[in-house]
């Protein structure tokens, strides 16, 4: 089915239609390093359009969700960073367990408080650090934590049932939204899916990001598949 056929009940319908985002490698094209990030100015606009209309605009993130909100810059849009951990009741204790960690292996680390990206993506010999951070995440798993795999990164997340998933099915529940589309880029994106799917809407779209580097799952499991965040951002005009 074609873009436009599949985004029309959403847009016919957008004060009951949520729209929930992933940032990096979606709105934002990936950088070399997460602080030099940018969603461009037309994706901004876009979403600024879109925050004023629909029941429910947010972004779900791996980023802490004040960065999140820092990166994408748009009013009206809901945040929710580390994968839908920010949510949890006991973040604090859980954010105590990810601090001593990142204490206990001290390497470089990009740390969001309730979880932990260790990046090779500039590594002088990726499979080196690659091999390095299968080290980490074994440390990981026997200090009861939840190592996953990214796009040229490894991710530490206490070992609690949240994700991108959760949050996902949460705010949507929460915003009384029946139909709604996903977008994503990433294997944690997968759960992301899951979560859309398990809302009982009368109408979803599960949009893929792709890229060369992106799990091949992803656009198995999608709707509708985009080459990347500017096909991502003319997407975005259809709603």
């Amino acid at each position: 089915m074609e873009a436009a056929a599949l985004l029309a009940p959403l847009s016919r319908a957008p004060g009951r239609s949520a729209l929930v985002f992933d940032v990096d490698g979606t709105l934002s094209p990936i950088a070399p390093r997460p602080e030099l990030a940018a969603v461009p100015e037309a994706t901004r606009v876009e979403l600024e359009r879109l925050a004023g209309t629909y029941l429910l605009v947010a972004c779900v993130s791996g980023r802490a969700g004040t960065d999140a909100r820092r990166l994408v810059g748009v009013d009206g849009v809901e945040y929710v960073g580390n994968h839908g951990l920010e949510l949890d009741p006991r973040a604090k204790v859980l954010a105590g367990d990810i601090a001593r960690f990142r204490e206990a292996v001290g390497l470089p680390v990009e740390d969001k408080t309730l979880s932990l990206s260790y990046h090779y993506r500039e590594a002088a010999d990726e499979e080196r650090a690659r091999a390095e951070l299968e080290e980490v995440a074994e440390r990981a798993r026997a200090a009861g934590l939840d190592p996953r795999w990214g796009r040229k990164v490894l991710e530490i997340r206490p070992a609690v049932p949240a994700d991108k998933g959760t949050a996902v099915l949460a705010l949507v529940q929460r915003s009384g939204a029946r139909l709604g589309l996903y977008a994503g880029d990433d294997t944690t994106d997968l759960d992301a899916f899951g979560g859309l799917v398990s809302a009982g809407l009368e109408h979803s779209v599960r949009v893929a990001v792709t890229s060369e580097e992106g799990p091949a799952e992803l656009a198995e499991a999608a709707d509708l598949v985009v080459a990347g965040p500017a096909e991502m951002a003319g997407l975005l005009r259809l709603l």
